[in-house]
């Protein structure tokens, strides 16, 4: 250890390592929740996964604390619990990382709404390659019906989620 630098007590260092994981422990809660049987028996569950919207305001707002092996961890973890075929969320969720990051500079300074459309262009275009994976991998045409429900969900649902991030964000922040 350097002179001149305190060690720190053994609650800091677990603080900091809370910090750390905090975005990627929320996806993975919102991902089991998304898992959860429907609340009205006989209802197929309308909750849409909130992967792509966590990843998507992680990776533009605190690109550090959602890195891509999270990514990738909580992608493979959703295609496990989803059912979905092996590799599919997965490679969804790295291009959703791989695309913010790459507009990162300009989308981090612009309103709200811009962010919003933004996401909602990504995942537009993750539902459509979603399904063309889905499809291509089942040898049949699936119903497009599904995908976009669950578009029109989890972009409706962006601003709750959005919200719920910004409060986490800035506790992570608070000293």
């Amino acid at each position: 250890m350097p002179i001149g630098l305190p060690r720190q007590s053994l609650l800091q260092r677990l603080d900091v390592a809370a910090h750390e994981v905090a975005p990627a422990a929320l996806a993975l809660v919102l991902i089991l929740a998304s898992c959860l049987p429907p609340l009205v028996p006989g209802q197929p569950g309308l909750l849409p996964s909130a992967a792509p919207a966590a990843v998507f305001f992680w990776t533009l707002y605190r690109p550090r604390l959602m890195a891509p092996l999270a990514v990738f961890a909580l992608g493979l973890l959703s295609d496990l619990l989803s059912g979905a075929p092996l590799g599919v969320n997965t490679l969804l969720l790295l291009l959703v990382h791989g695309v913010v990051l790459t507009q990162r500079r300009v989308l981090a300074r612009q309103s709200f709404l811009v962010v919003w459309v933004a996401f909602a262009i990504i995942a537009a275009g993750l539902a459509g390659l979603g399904w063309m994976l889905r499809t291509l991998l089942a040898f049949t045409i699936l119903p497009v019906l599904p995908p976009l429900i669950e578009l029109g969900l989890i972009v409706a649902l962006y601003p709750a989620f959005s919200w719920l991030f910004v409060r986490v964000e800035r506790s992570l922040s608070a000293p």
